[in-house]
């Protein structure tokens, strides 16, 4: 059936799910987003940027860029391990290795923050021999860092293995086939081919590192200037009625996700545009 003689709905009921769509976004994401930002410059310009000043405020953010920072390396690594042993090899237990990189998507973030406090709290499997030699894990940087890199690291897999099995193992094999060596061949021939998709990944990773709350709040101990991320730090000045300043901080973090997604829509265009 040609494009021409497709049937399509009528103009009125186009336009209804068009409007009935813009109306949900409206009341779900661009009400609640422009009250952020208002409650956010209700005390005026100088009030809100003077809220990043604040010493508790500076240490939230730099603990939550310092913990992307190293959860999204780490988790790109990991990500292009397992998405190129997935996708290029069989091997037994395969089917268990994509199980448990979907564990963190099937499982509360609170729950994994508790995997933590049981392995590392005072009474874990290795608290005793932490508190031993004089290490401190749960309540500390070092458990944040570890229940972001838990909770985020399936999003770059997750994004390169179905890119990866798409694309076979034949322009590796004629590369090695050439006498390329195997980093030669990932370098010059798989990488270029999975680069959007791990971008992509990337993006995503670091977009849930940044905004992480659950996990981070069981093993965080909530200590001002010490173990708030920002999600955290907005927490805690709401629940003391310093609404400005709450508003303020999340702003931060909305105006991350904007970034985010602005990324996110530059990566599918050049992606779309490379496939036409």
């Amino acid at each position: 059936m040609s494009a021409d003689n497709k049937r399509t709905e009528p103009l009125w009921i186009q336009r209804s799910l068009i409007g009935l769509a813009f109306l949900y976004l409206g009341l779900v994401l661009f009400v609640p987003v422009a009250s952020i930002f208002a409650g956010a410059f209700r005390k005026g310009a100088a009030f809100y940027f003077q809220s990043f000043l604040n010493p508790d405020a500076k240490s939230a953010i730099c603990l939550t860029l310092v913990t992307a920072l190293v959860a999204v390396p780490l988790n790109l690594i990991f990500g292009i391990a397992a998405s190129w042993a997935i996708a290029k090899f069989d091997f037994r237990g395969k089917n268990i290795l994509l199980t448990l990189i979907d564990l963190p998507l099937s499982v509360s973030p609170v729950i994994s923050g508790m995997i933590f406090i049981l392995l590392f709290g005072a009474q874990g499997i290795f608290g005793p021999w932490l508190v031993t030699h004089g290490l401190k894990i749960v309540f500390a940087p070092p458990a944040i860092i570890l229940s972001t890199i838990f909770v985020t690291f399936p999003f770059v897999a997750r994004e390169l293995i179905p890119v990866m099995k798409s694309q076979g193992t034949e322009e590796e094999e004629a590369a090695i086939t050439l006498g390329a060596s195997g980093f030669q061949a990932f370098w010059r021939v798989t990488l270029p081919n999975i680069k959007w998709g791990l971008l992509y990944g990337v993006i995503l990773c670091n977009a849930r590192a940044m905004g992480e709350f659950g996990a981070v709040s069981v093993v965080s101990g909530h200590i001002r200037g010490y173990t708030n991320t920002l999600p955290l730090y907005v927490e805690i000045l709401y629940n003391e009625y310093n609404f400005a300043a709450a508003f303020a901080a999340a702003s931060l973090l909305v105006f991350l996700a904007l970034v985010t997604l602005g990324a996110k829509q530059i990566v599918e265009a050049r992606v779309q545009k490379e496939t036409q």
